[in-house]
């Protein structure tokens, strides 16, 4: 199965894509970052995020992916902009006809590290062992991204495991 992996935003959209293998190993195939310049205009930011994203999945086409849910303490203006992202994002997996599942930052921190309330550094370490790579991925968008796509194949094989995170 192969998992496309997303960490939205609007200055910096991070993708993964996780294969995992008949044996159960994980491997990363691609990984990276989808970026926006922070003076263009909204609208063309939001184009630029479909239509790279809309790219990367017909080159890569996943079976399915994952896409955190958004999460916000106090900056309503960063929620707002993250969640027109998050459209354009769920829009291009739709029109791929992608099996689409959304995941909160404890699920997938739960997924990886085994607790809830692991922090960044715990969490990309933990991507780079699943991963078995040499280093840990960077950008961190990207490492988040891969471990959104890790959860998404770990959730397949047991769909209610993590429903009792949320």
């Amino acid at each position: 199965m192969l998992s496309l992996g997303i960490d939205p935003g609007t200055a910096i959209v991070g993708y993964g894509f996780v294969e995992e293998h008949n044996d159960g190993s994980l491997e990363a195939i691609h990984y990276g970052v989808i970026r926006t310049p922070a003076k263009t205009p909204m609208p063309e930011r939001l184009e630029t995020i479909f239509n790279e994203l809309s790219d990367l999945i017909e080159t890569y086409q996943p079976q399915s992916a994952g896409v955190e849910e958004l999460f916000f303490a106090r900056n309503v203006t960063t929620a707002i902009t993250v969640a027109q992202s998050r459209g354009c994002i769920l829009l291009a997996l739709q029109q791929a006809q992608i099996r689409i599942n959304e995941y909160k930052p404890n699920q997938i921190k739960q997924s990886i590290s085994g607790y809830g309330g692991a922090d960044k550094a715990q969490m990309q370490e933990m991507v780079r062992l699943l991963l078995n790579l040499e280093k840990i991925p960077k950008p961190d968008d990207a490492a988040d991204a891969l471990a959104v796509a890790i959860t998404d194949i770990h959730t397949s094989h047991y769909p209610s495991a993590y429903d009792d995170l949320t």
